[in-house]
Formats: C-alpha cells, sequence, structure tokens
C-alpha cells in the first residue's frame, strides 16, 4: 500500500480540506498532488475550483429562471461545505435547517411588524425595522441551538429576509431550492473526493 494512502485526518488549520484533496487525488491516481495534500497552495486551488463550481451552477440556474436562486448567505454555506465537510454545521440537516429557520424568523418578523410589503431602504432603517431584524436574528439563532441544528450562515439568510431584500413567499420557497441545490452539489463535490459526507445528520464523532 503507497505511504500516504490512508486517508488524512482533520487538519488544525485546513479542517477537511487535506482529505478531500486526498481523496481526489486517490479516485483519480494522481500520486503526486496525494503527497502534497497538505499544501496550502494546493488547497487553496482546490477551493478555488470547488466554490467556482458550485456558485457557478447556482449563478447559473438563476440567471436562465430569472429567480433569487443565488443569495449572499450560499457563500459562507460553500465554505462550511468544503472546509468542514464532516462537521457539525455542514451536514444536510443542518444547513436545511438552519436557512428554513432563517427565513420563517425573517418572514414572521416581516409579518409582526407590517413590512411584508415595504420595500428596502438600507439608507433610511426605521423603527420598525430594527425590531424585525432584532426578532429575526434572536429567534434564529436560539432555535439553532434549541433544535441543535446549527449552521451560522442561517443567521445571514434571515437578517436578508427581515431587511426586505428578499421578502415575497414565492422568492422564499426559491432561496430553499437554492439552499437544496446547494447542499446537493456539495454532496456530490465531497463524495467524489471520497469524503464520507453525511445524507442527513452530521457525522457522529467519538467524544
Amino acid at each position: 500500500m503507497h505511504p500516504d494512502s490512508q486517508m488524512p485526518g482533520r487538519h488544525p488549520v485546513y479542517g477537511d480540506l487535506p482529505a478531500q484533496v486526498h481523496g481526489l487525488a486517490r479516485r483519480f491516481g494522481l500520486r503526486r498532488l496525494e503527497q502534497r495534500c497538505h499544501s496550502r497552495w494546493v488547497l487553496g486551488t482546490y477551493v478555488l475550483i470547488t466554490s467556482a463550481i458550485s456558485i457557478g451552477i447556482v449563478s447559473v440556474v438563476a440567471a436562465l429562471t430569472k429567480q433569487p436562486f443565488l443569495f449572499p448567505s450560499l457563500g459562507p454555506t460553500a465554505f462550511v461545505l468544503f472546509y468542514d465537510a464532516l462537521g457539525t454545521q455542514a451536514a444536510p440537516r443542518n444547513v436545511f435547517c438552519g436557512h428554513a429557520i432563517g427565513v420563517l424568523a425573517g418572514y414572521l418578523a416581516l409579518v409582526v411588524f407590517g413590512l411584508t410589503m415595504a420595500k428596502p431602504d438600507l439608507s433610511d432603517i426605521t423603527a420598525p425595522r430594527i425590531c424585525a431584524v432584532i426578532l429575526c436574528l434572536v429567534l434564529t439563532v436560539s432555535l439553532m441551538v434549541w433544535l441543535h441544528v446549527p449552521h451560522s450562515p442561517a443567521a445571514s439568510t434571515t437578517l436578508m429576509v427581515g431587511l426586505g431584500l428578499i421578502r415575497t413567499l414565492p422568492q422564499l420557497v426559491i432561496l430553499m431550492i437554492g439552499v437544496v441545490l446547494m447542499i446537493a452539489l456539495g454532496a456530490i463535490i465531497n463524495r467524489l473526493a471520497r469524503v464520507p459526507y453525511p445524507l442527513w445528520a452530521p457525522v457522529k464523532k467519538p467524544t
């Protein structure tokens, strides 16, 4: 057996990235790449390529459909999916439920403070808007903890909704479809890299 054939464990700085590069190198028989799976230049290039592919596909779907499949908090979600693939926050359950909580909390805040029809204006933040963003954020972060589904990018999603940047029900449904698409892309890429990415719940790690 090749001396570097065993998949590396989690790196203290680069997370699960070395394991992903190692898995791809093994799959395609790239011995030199396999030996350099801890190089920051190799890891940076890997993240560059995978993030470009995942966000690029979502962007194309958004452009073709003229729908908000692409939104800012997908960026940090993509980073979590590749940097911390086996971590709690990257599990499909947490990614989906976290963003869903953010969407629901954000829309509830718009309803409570009568902002469902108000256009966003980031240069003129009113008292109702301040109350709405406070409510949606505290609901999102606390519910993620109470329900044990932490996913930090969801805090950005709920602020987007609470600020009215995405506020109609059809837009919010499309947003969640975008989340599902990103989860699917993360699963495909991680599995291609031979990383045991979970199908739903986080991977249980020994305590």
